[in-house]
This record gives C-alpha cells, sequence and structure tokens, in this order.
C-alpha cells in the first residue's frame, strides 16, 4: 500500500505514543503508575457538568454550529479576553477548535508556506516540532534561557514564525511582562508572525499571566494565541478550546478547518463557554502546589536528580545527566523494570532529562511512582559504579 510521502517519514507524537504503550499494559492486567502525560484526577468544574446536563435535556438535537463556533461562545469568549487577559477582540476574532493542537495546525497551516522557517524554543511541546514537519516547515530550535534578553533575541536570526509557549511546558517558566516586550520588539522589528500557546495559563503557582497580545498591535503583527479547556479546567478529553487571531487568520483557519472537522461539538462549545467564565481554578490549583511541593521534597535528597519546584504547569522537569543522557533508554528501562512511565527528555528536545505529570491518579499512587523512580536510579547508578570496577 503506497503512504504519502508527506506522512511515511513522520512518526506519533512520543508524548501520545508513551501513554498507549501504558494503556496496553494496562489492558494485559499491568500495573502501571503513568507519569508520562498530565491528566488530571480532578472533574471538569461542577458548573460546567451541569450546563452540558442541562443542554442535553433541554436540546435534545444537538445542532451543528458555524465552523468557527457558535456566535454567543464566541462571544463571551471575547468577553473573558477583556475581563482576564487585557485584550480587545470581536467575535469574528475567535475560532473555536478541537483543542489546542488543532488550533495549532490550522494556525501554522494559514501563516506559512513550505520551507518558511519557525522558531522553537526546547524543550518544547513535541507537537510544535512534529506540525511543523508535516506542514514542509524547516524548524529552528534554540535553547530556552532562564531570561529572554535583547542580545539573545538578535542572535537568533530571522525565523518566517516564533511560537511561544506561556506558561511553559515542561519547565514551568512563565515570561514576565519585560521578555514579552522584548519579544514584541524584536518581532515587530523582524516581520515574525507569532504563535502564543497559553494553554496554561490559570495554571500559575507564583506570580502573574500576562499576554503577549495585550502588549502590542496583534492584529499588525499577525498574532495568534491559542487557549484550552484541557488543562486549565481538568477537561483534558472534552477537546475544545479557542484561538484568537486577526480576522483573515480566522477565516484561514475555517477554510481549513471546515472540510476536516467542521465546528466543534455542540456540547464541548457548552462546556468550553462555561469553563472560561469560572475564572482561575483555585481549588484544584492548591492541590496541585501540595502535590507540587511533595514531589520536589521527595526528590530533594536524591544525589543524581535535580528537581526543582516549577512556577506553573503540571509537570516536573527532572535533570538526570549525572546519571544518564539517554533519558529513552532510561524511560524504557524504568517502564519495564519498575512499570512507571516518564516522557523521556529527548522527546521535547533536550537529552538528559525526565518529564514527570504529578497530577494523576491519587497522592498514595504519586508517592509510590516516585519510591520506584528512585529505587530504580540507585540500581542505575550502583550499576554504573559496578561497571567501572
Amino acid at each position: 500500500m503506497k503512504i504519502s510521502a508527506r506522512i511515511a517519514s513522520s512518526r506519533p507524537l512520543a508524548t501520545t505514543a508513551m501513554h498507549g504503550r501504558v494503556e496496553t499494559l494496562r489492558s494485559q492486567g499491568e500495573s502501571v503508575i503513568d507519569f508520562s502525560i498530565a491528566i488530571s484526577h480532578f472533574p471538569a468544574p461542577r458548573p460546567v457538568l451541569d450546563a452540558v446536563a442541562a443542554a442535553i435535556e433541554r436540546e435534545r438535537i444537538m445542532p451543528y454550529t458555524s465552523v468557527v463556533g457558535a456566535l454567543d461562545v464566541r462571544t463571551r469568549l471575547a468577553a473573558k479576553l477583556k475581563k482576564e487577559n487585557d485584550i480587545d477582540a470581536g467575535a469574528d476574532e475567535i475560532i473555536v477548535t478541537n483543542g489546542a493542537k488543532q488550533g495549532l495546525y490550522e494556525a501554522l497551516y494559514a501563516l506559512s508556506d513550505p520551507y518558511d522557517t519557525v522558531l522553537i524554543f526546547k524543550p518544547h511541546w513535541p507537537a510544535y516540532v512534529a506540525t511543523s514537519q508535516l506542514l514542509g516547515l524547516r524548524t529552528i530550535l534554540a535553547d530556552l534561557p532562564e531570561e529572554i534578553t535583547p542580545a539573545l533575541l538578535d542572535g537568533l536570526g530571522k525565523p518566517d514564525i516564533v511560537i511561544i509557549n506561556n506558561p511553559h511546558n515542561p519547565t514551568g517558566k512563565v515570561y514576565t511582562r519585560r521578555e514579552l516586550e522584548h519579544l514584541r520588539a524584536w518581532v515587530e522589528r523582524i516581520g515574525a508572525r507569532v504563535i502564543v500557546d497559553e494553554s496554561y495559563e490559570h495554571l500559575i503557582f507564583e506570580g502573574g499571566h500576562t499576554s503577549l497580545a495585550a502588549l502590542c498591535d496583534w492584529r499588525d503583527i499577525g498574532v495568534v494565541t491559542l487557549f484550552s479547556a484541557s488543562q486549565s479546567y481538568a477537561m483534558m478529553g472534552w477537546r475544545v478550546g479557542f484561538a484568537l487571531a486577526p480576522a483573515e487568520v480566522v477565516n484561514a483557519m475555517q477554510t481549513l478547518q471546515g472540510p476536516i472537522t467542521a465546528a466543534a461539538g455542540h456540547l464541548s462549545q457548552v462546556a468550553l463557554e462555561v469553563a472560561f467564565a469560572t475564572g482561575a481554578p483555585r481549588a484544584m490549583m492548591a492541590d496541585y502546589r501540595d502535590r507540587r511541593d511533595l514531589a520536589v521534597r521527595l526528590f530533594a535528597e536524591v544525589p543524581w536528580i535535580v528537581m526543582h519546584a516549577p512556577t506553573s504547569g503540571p509537570y516536573l522537569w527532572g535533570d538526570v545527566r549525572s546519571l544518564t543522557l539517554d533519558t529513552v533508554g532510561f524511560a524504557e528501562a524504568l517502564l519495564e523494570e519498575q512499570r512507571v512511565a516518564v516522557m523521556p527528555g529527548e522527546a521535547l528536545g533536550v537529552p538528559g532529562y525526565i518529564r514527570l505529570g504529578y497530577i494523576s491518579d491519587d497522592v498514595a499512587t504519586l508517592r509510590e511512582g516516585i519510591r520506584r523512580i528512585i529505587e530504580f536510579g540507585n540500581a542505575f547508578v550502583a550499576h554504573k559504579a559496578a561497571d567501572r570496577r
């Protein structure tokens, strides 16, 4: 069977592939602790569940909506952008998508032509690179610094498109207003378009979140901002988000979305509207903070890993370079021997690190998974020492 050249050299995302392996093992009766992905143990917010239940009872027939999303939903999302992000936007500048991945694909498709260059900071969400490659774009990978400075940006050339993840997966970095102002000045000077992924805007433990679009003429520059209910509202399986973009970009994204999926499901749009109206998930974040702090304490005395407390997000980013740079091998052996799944840093562009999602299951399972990782790593150290003798 012929497979097109467009897809033949591509591979499934490492993040989803590892989660799929966990599901296969579990279906075979294996007990596996899955830190490879972040699936919240919280349900969707109660107002979301109530609104969807009421819509099912009230409407019975679920209508198609406009491809870009129902007008009343987009109008309320525009109000959210004004209230929470200090961004003035109209309903015609918003498109509801089946999750952030669809918004990313459509935005890149609409803003680029084959062989355009895309700047991506690493470690990175794997979908940024995979989507760019599917579209025939040339990726420029740069190390994410502790601080974005004009000098750093000037050394990155003149990419056609810049992808920013704020807050950042997996490090938890939250861009400061000053850093975003440096980015704004730079992209204005070089004429780059920008995609800003703000899917984790509410998952911040320290400080606040600033949207790049609030600091610039986003219509003139060509800034697309992606939002998702998945992590901010524990709605991973609902597969719904939205994008803010200049009206002509929204129209282009709609042209692509129409023949692929048409609109997001009616009930998902009901859920999206209500979720973003509930504001910051404070109770959930208090729980996440406790889990984050517990995990960091449990790793604190382990000599072969450096685990800082992230400023945001559902992940820990552990430095195991003193142990190994081959974290693919580390993750494979850990899954085989201890039945714990983590994401190797290679999948996110940086060997020598592992990513752990710490928000799934109960606290006892979190403790047990970390105990197994430490036990495995200690044995790894002992084997290395024995090999040197």
